[in-house]
């Protein structure tokens, strides 16, 4: 009852912030319908329902009206579309109240409706997890591995002369970074494919507990793409015949996710690592050929063209132009290693001292 009562309060209190007519008298038949839904409870209990109000409210949604005010109604929609989510699984294991389910499942259809959740692309492989996740993994990876080794072995070269420190840094350096990008990668990815896992999950739940419920929804959602009511509702009548095809198409058109490509973790993981300990591996190699006075020098050219060569595959991967995107890494990356020679030039002579 008490949750009924703060869904109504809170749906009546974004009407009177909503500007549109339609969509605020929308939020007062949700408010009208879980004041039913509270009624219902407060029956079952033996007492008078409250009458709701801001009493009601949590601090989550006072935060949630505010934001309404401040950005606009429609935003915060969508998190009501996630209250009553947590109100449909409640009910469904309530046998008393099946019929409550049902309907906020209608309610939950109907704020997708107005924010716009139901309409996401279609996406297309390789552009959210998988094959992106990969190549990004490797790119950042050998730029991170690249900038932070270069600043390191800099930092250890201008605090010491001995070379064999400074392989000693600069390998370390190179292996607990390969290894920290690998492991963040992997928990990463990992944490994401099983929040996408269980979205999927609970959009298979909701196809065979309520059929009817998203066939209308997916109708909804192509006629909102475009098609005529008739029409969309015989693509949606179609995709229901087939329960693996409407969920494939649930998840794509709902979730906007590729079912198929939802992120591959040791992939990332490995591909990481590899490409860090590769833009790590160019600042020490000088010295690990043993270039002798030459190496300083010689670390400071392969990793400046390191840095040409890594900017410019940015560049060119994002559309932008590849000498630009060379040269601004060449600064930064060069700016950062100039910082921290100087931090280890001082703090070598103060040791000396």
């Amino acid at each position: 009852m008490a949750s009924e009562l703060e869904a109504a309060a809170t749906y009546e209190a974004l009407a009177a912030r909503e500007p549109d007519p339609s969509r605020a008298a929308t939020l007062l038949r949700l408010a009208q319908a879980e004041r039913r839904h509270g009624a219902r409870w407060a029956e079952k209990l033996g007492q008078p329902m409250p009458e709701p109000g801001r009493r009601h409210l949590s601090p989550l949604n006072r935060v949630l009206l505010l934001a309404g005010r401040l950005i606009g109604v429609q935003r915060v929609i969508p998190y009501l579309v996630m209250a009553e989510a947590k109100d449909i699984r409640r009910y469904s294991a309530d046998p008393e109240a099946r019929d409550i389910a049902k309907e906020e499942r209608e309610h939950a259809r109907t704020l997708k409706v107005m924010s716009g959740v139901s309409t996401h692309p279609v996406q297309e492989p390789g552009h959210r997890t998988g094959n992106s996740g990969t190549i990004r993994a490797a790119v950042l990876g050998g730029n991170d591995g690249l900038v932070s080794n270069f600043g390191l072995v800099m930092g250890v070269a201008g605090g010491v002369d001995n070379p064999d420190i400074i392989v000693i840094a600069g390998v370390a350096g190179l292996l607990a970074g390969a290894f920290s990008m690998a492991t963040g990668e992997y928990v990463s990815m990992r944490s994401q494919r099983e929040i996408y896992e269980h979205q999927i999950a609970l959009e298979k739940a909701e196809l065979e507990e309520w059929p009817e419920e998203e066939e209308e929804e997916l109708a909804m959602i192509y006629e909102a793409k475009g098609l005529p009511r008739q029409d969309a509702e015989r693509v949606a009548a179609h995709l229901m015949t087939n329960p693996e095809l409407a969920l494939d198409t649930m998840v794509r058109e709902e979730l906007g996710l590729n079912p198929d490509d939802l992120g591959a973790p040791w992939s990332a993981a490995i591909s990481s690592f590899v490409a860090f300990a590769a833009g790590a591996l160019l600042p020490v190699l000088p010295y690990l050929l043993g270039a002798g006075g030459q190496a300083f020098v010689l670390s400071a050219i392969v990793s400046g063209v390191g840095l040409l060569l890594v900017g410019a595959a940015v560049a060119l991967a994002s559309g932008r132009g590849v000498m630009l995107g060379g040269m601004r890494m060449l600064v930064i990356g060069g700016a950062a290693a100039a910082v921290t020679y100087g931090i280890g030039t001082l703090i070598g002579t103060q040791v000396l001292n």
